[in-house]
């Protein structure tokens, strides 16, 4: 998912935001903090959500359907709020990962469309 250690840091937009969330938490239950880690490793550093939007972001998916949480208790520390992926919350990451191919199929057309019309050695057109 890295792109030459090259990106734009900043927030996730929120269209895809949730499919990361779910993606992660289908691969294994979590908690926040976790899915913070885990986000700004898939993005190699480039995104990075601070605490409070990630449980607002959870909170609202879980207040939908698409996710269920419970307490965990811990031997040190406080207890940890941990979220799974329900059955509409996998429906909605396999049918957004369609909608993804799909598009991804439309920009790849349109980039070697840019290719073979606009790309040259030196510039553009």
């Amino acid at each position: 998912m890295c792109h030459n250690g090259h990106c734009e840091r900043g927030y996730p937009e929120r269209g895809w935001i949730q499919f990361l969330i779910l993606r992660l938490l289908f691969e294994k239950p979590s908690h926040g903090y976790q899915l913070l880690e885990d986000i700004e490793r898939k993005s190699c550093g480039c995104h990075k959500l601070e605490p409070g939007s990630i449980y607002t972001i959870l909170r609202r998916m879980e207040e939908k359907g698409l996710l269920e949480s419970w307490w965990e208790e811990t031997d040190s520390g406080p207890h940890k709020r941990v979220y799974k992926v329900t059955e509409k919350g996998v429906i909605m990451l396999s049918r957004g990962l369609q909608m993804m191919i799909r598009r991804k199929a439309l920009m790849d057309d349109l980039v070697e469309f840019y290719k073979i019309h606009f790309e040259k050695k030196g510039g553009e057109k």
